[in-house]
């Protein structure tokens, strides 16, 4: 059986996990999770980093950094896990969903101006499959309606935008356009802290001070520790978002080695690509889009079906010739929890997307032979 996912291991994991456990300091904000903090600063020059026990913890964060009111409205694709979403609701706002683009899952930046009212407050843009949304025009429409600009990054760890405001095209990390960013290591991503774990990335100074605040159960904690008070207490609202060390000191092995992750996640990806070109060009399905604004950094390879029906009878044989092929999210809108608040609007990409869509199995481990072999399936199935 060729599973969905497989973790990956650098052989560093349980050293420095062994490392973390004899320093003597196991709760967060230890030796580990500074080097981690520092290698996202240093190498993707993002304003301040802080850990985070999962990417949903790092968009909670964003959330409450954001100063939401009852009935502040936030524009959010529909095509998203829930998360994205219900960071927004715990605040209090009011979710407004947004369409997908004819051409990849990314939020549709054409149609944010139509959602726009007087109560909304913040954007978020969900970089789907590593993938960059068009986040001149995204940035633009904020900049215009004087909006904050969350970037769910979940997905797309060491991804770029190519920026075309200028004659000059500049190069920007995704996660480090927006006012504030998550990202998540959780099992199923390039890199992982062990299962689980996130980021939060702030860009905008205004919110670094109250960001650490939150990060640190409502105190300035870390301004004692740093010796810029004499003593710390309650200032503000928080949780206790912090990983441990043992989760930091896992997700540094895995940074250490996030050059030869890429490449090899790149490699099977292109394979991908080049096998199943020849069967999208018949028309049997539609292939991954990268836009010209955007770079690829394999987190995901997946195919577009005509039908949930093709979907399905494709899914059937990949599992019976012992291929664990999936699709991936169903609308929010549609869901059963937020139909009932939902505008009525159709969203017809995002619909089209929650039900043609099918991931394959890529993760490092994989082999080129077993991702010849999975295509060599598509090739007989489609004959």
């Amino acid at each position: 059986m060729i599973n969905f996912n497989q973790p990956h291991l650098t052989g560093k994991e349980a050293h420095y996990m062994y490392q973390a456990v004899y320093n003597g300091k196991l709760s967060g904000n230890g030796e580990f999770t500074k080097k981690c903090q520092q290698f996202f600063e240093t190498r993707y020059g993002f304003r301040k980093t802080l850990l985070t026990t999962s990417g949903t913890d790092a968009l909670e964060m964003c959330a409450m950094l954001c100063d939401l009111k009852p009935g502040d409205e936030v524009i959010v694709p529909s095509y998203t896990f829930v998360s994205t979403a219900l960071a927004f609701l715990r605040e209090g706002a009011k979710v407004v969903f947004a369409d997908s683009m004819q051409r990849n899952p990314n939020i549709d930046a054409e149609t944010l101006e139509a959602l726009i009212t007087p109560r909304t407050k913040v954007i978020v843009p969900v970089h789907y499959a590593g993938v960059a949304c068009d986040m001149d025009a995204i940035m633009a429409v904020a900049e215009k309606h004087n909006l904050l600009v969350v970037e769910d990054a979940a997905q797309a760890i060491d991804s770029y935008y190519l920026s075309r405001k200028s004659k000059v095209e500049s190069r920007k990390p995704l996660g480090g356009i927006g006012h504030l960013a998550a990202f998540s290591f959780h099992e199923t991503k390039n890199i992982t802290a062990g299962g689980e774990g996130g980021l939060l990335v702030v860009n905008d100074e205004r919110f670094v001070r109250r960001a650490e605040i939150i990060w640190e159960k409502g105190t300035n904690r870390a301004e004692f520790f740093r010796g810029e008070v004499n003593k710390y207490g309650w200032v503000d609202m928080g949780s206790s978002f912090l990983p441990s060390e043992v989760n930091a000191a896992f997700l540094w092995a895995q940074l250490e080695n996030i050059e030869d992750i890429q490449a090899k996640r790149k490699t099977l990806w292109e394979k991908y690509y080049e096998r199943l070109a020849p069967l999208a060009a018949k028309g049997a399905f539609t292939l991954p889009d990268i836009p010209e604004y955007a770079t690829n950094n394999a987190h995901m390879f997946y195919i577009v079906l005509p039908s949930l029906e093709a979907r399905t009878a494709l899914i059937k044989y990949l599992k019976e010739n012992g291929v664990g092929a999936v699709f991936h999210y169903l609308s929010l809108h549609s869901s059963e929890y937020y139909k009932p608040k939902h505008d009525g609007r159709a969203l017809p990409q995002c619909d089209r997307y929650a039900d043609c869509l099918v991931r394959l199995p890529l993760f490092y481990d994989l082999t080129i032979e077993e991702v010849n072999h999975i295509c060599d399936l598509f090739d007989t199935y489609f004959q």
